[in-house]
Formats: C-alpha cells, sequence, structure tokens
C-alpha cells in the first residue's frame, strides 16, 4: 500500500478544500482570497490576506502561470523540458531558470558533500516507490542507476550544463518545486499584494504577515498522523518539510520511501522528518533534501553554515533536534 501524507505542514486556517480540476474562488473570512489547482503532481494554493476584487484575482491567476511555466521548464515529464532535452546528450544550453535551479543545487551538493543529488532520475526510475505494485530492486539494479550520477556529474559554466556522461539523468524534483513557490511569490509581490500565502503541497512561502499577526504554522509529527510536533509564529519566510512518510511502501516491515542517500542507491535512514525556514522556498527546498540524508548532527551542521537558515531535524530514533533559531520560533505541544 502507498499512503500519501501530504501537506507535512498544514496552514492553521480555515484551509478550504481543494477543489480537484475546477478553478473556485472563496472569501469564507472578510478580506481573504484563496484558490486551489493541481501543478507538479500536488494541490498548489494560494491565499491572499487583506485584498480581494478584481486586481487580486489577476495577481492570484499570474502567480499560477507562473508556477505553471516553471514546471513546463523543469519537469522530466513535460515534452520539450531542460531535463528532458538533457536526457541523452552530455550537454546543453539551459534556460535561464533552470541554469538558476541547478546552480543553487550545485551549491546545496559541493555543502552537503553530495547528500543533495541532482542526478538521480535513473535510481528514481528502477525503485518505482509510487509503481504498483512497488518493488525492491535488486542490488545489482541499484549499481547500475548510480552509475553516472555523484556530486561531479554535472558541471554548470554560465547556462550551459555538462554531464558526465550522456546517461547521467537530471531530475530537479527536489528543488524546482521550491523555486516555482518563489516564483509565485514574486508575481504576487509585483501586483502589490502584502499578505499571502503559496502552499505547494505543504510546502510554503509567506508573503509578510497575516494582516499584523503571525502567520501559525503547525510541524506534522513524523509517525503519528493527528498529532502535531508544535507550532510555528513566523512571517515572511519559507517553510519546506521532508519525510519518510509523504510517499512510501513497506515491505517485510521494511518502510521504503522517496528520500534516496545518493551514498548507496537506498532510502536514507538517518531521520524520519526535517522542516527547513529560510528566505526562499527554493534554498529550503534542496536544504531539506539534504539534511534528511545526513541526520541530526551533520544536517542541523549543513543548515547552520547557510545565513538566515533554520531548522528541524527528527533523528531516525524520534527525537527532534533543533538549530538555535528555530528552537526560539516553535511553540511544542
Amino acid at each position: 500500500m502507498l499512503p500519501f501524507n501530504r501537506p507535512v505542514l498544514i496552514l492553521l486556517l480555515a484551509v478550504a478544500a481543494a477543489v480537484f480540476g475546477i478553478r473556485q474562488w472563496t472569501s469564507s473570512r472578510p478580506q481573504e482570497l484563496r484558490e486551489s489547482r493541481i501543478l507538479m503532481d500536488t494541490v498548489v494554493e494560494i491565499t491572499v490576506i487583506g485584498a480581494q476584487g478584481g486586481a487580486a484575482r489577476k495577481a492570484v491567476e499570474a502567480a499560477f502561470r507562473e508556477m505553471e511555466r516553471i514546471e513546463a521548464l523543469t519537469s522530466f515529464f513535460r515534452e520539450g523540458s531542460d531535463p528532458r532535452r538533457l536526457a541523452a546528450v552530455t550537454g546543453a544550453e539551459l534556460a535561464p531558470e533552470t541554469a538558476e535551479i541547478i546552480a543553487l543545487g550545485l551549491k546545496v551538493s559541493a555543502a552537503s558533500g553530495g547528500a543533495f543529488d541532482m542526478t538521480l532520475g535513473r535510481l528514481k526510475e528502477v525503485w518505482k516507490i509510487e509503481g504498483d505494485p512497488p518493488r525492491v530492486p535488486e542490488p545489482e539494479e541499484i549499481r547500475e542507476a548510480l552509475v553516472g550520477s555523484g556530486a561531479d556529474a554535472l558541471r554548470l559554466e554560465g547556462r550551459r550544463l555538462t554531464k558526465k556522461l550522456a546517461r547521467t539523468s537530471v531530475d530537479l524534483g527536489g528543488i524546482a518545486k521550491g523555486y516555482a513557490i518563489d516564483g509565485a511569490i514574486e508575481v504576487l509581490r509585483r501586483a502589490g499584494i502584502r499578505h499571502a500565502v503559496v502552499n505547494a503541497g505543504g510546502d510554503l512561502r509567506l508573503l509578510g504577515d497575516r494582516n499584523g499577526q503571525p502567520w501559525r504554522i503547525a510541524v506534522q509529527h513524523p509517525r503519528q498522523r493527528d498529532r502535531f510536533l508544535g507550532r510555528l509564529l513566523i512571517a515572511d519566510l519559507a517553510v519546506v518539510t521532508s519525510g519518510d512518510y509523504e510517499r512510501f511502501f513497506e515491505k517485510d516491515g521494511v518502510r521504503y520511501h522517496h528520500l534516496f542517500d545518493p551514498r548507496t542507491g537506498y532510502p536514507a535512514r538517518a531521520s524520519q522528518s526535517v522542516t527547513v525556514l529560510a528566505e526562499t522556498a527554493m534554498l529550503a527546498d534542496a536544504l531539506a533534501t539534504a539534511a534528511f540524508v545526513l541526520g541530526p548532527q551533520e544536517g542541523l551542521a549543513l543548515l547552520e553554515r547557510f545565513p538566515g537558515v533554520e531548522g528541524l531535524i527528527v533523528g531516525s530514533d524520534g527525537r527532534p533536534a533543533t538549530t538555535a533559531g528555530f528552537e526560539k520560533r516553535i511553540e511544542w505541544r
């Protein structure tokens, strides 16, 4: 069985039910505007506080269009995307947006000793975590899938990306969603929106505060679906969580999830969940994955190397560990 337990972070707002495939405007509270739709294989919800009417609606529509544009550029499953164009060649000129994404990804990869890896496309295909039925691949399949991957598999010069081998498969799934969220926030900001949240399957970017009050964000317990670890009181930040309970299956009492350790080719075992606060969702997205692979000690050390970044790591033993700044922002349950 494949349980999908998104979102991993839940806004403590009166969140309307997502209407799949249907655009629906709601104003359940005064001066609150919300729309949901399916993008990037998840439910994306944009909420604007303190602004309604035609101008606000146009801003939200434009924010969704920006996310759709980024998805078309970065998804391996979209014809004409940069990852698809790179599939069978050793190098190509990238769109400026893709180059920006990969540049940050390479920075996080270097800082984490390769724990964040954008070259695991073949490995993810071998595992088929979301397959029906899912399966545990043979060790030889995993070794073969890792050929051509690794921290030194990609080189970016300007907008030109060079791969170590033609077979190296570029996968931007661990960072591109964050970039799309940031793009949507910038569209809203340029349109004059001052208070908003973009929530893509539980990965959040907050614009401003909630009309003079902090946004209240609950952090999901990684093993108890009906329980929260605590509540964050924050504003004007991104909040991203990676957890082994998001997409997984179990076989013979072992949990196999979608967050792989590039060193072994198997699901990472050092953490149950990681929550990262950062100025951008793109940075938080990449760091959450890297810290999850590294585990509490090395993961927190990684987060502390990035100015303005704070985090919580729940280790494999279920014990939470935080950076000093995160501890100051959370109310434990």
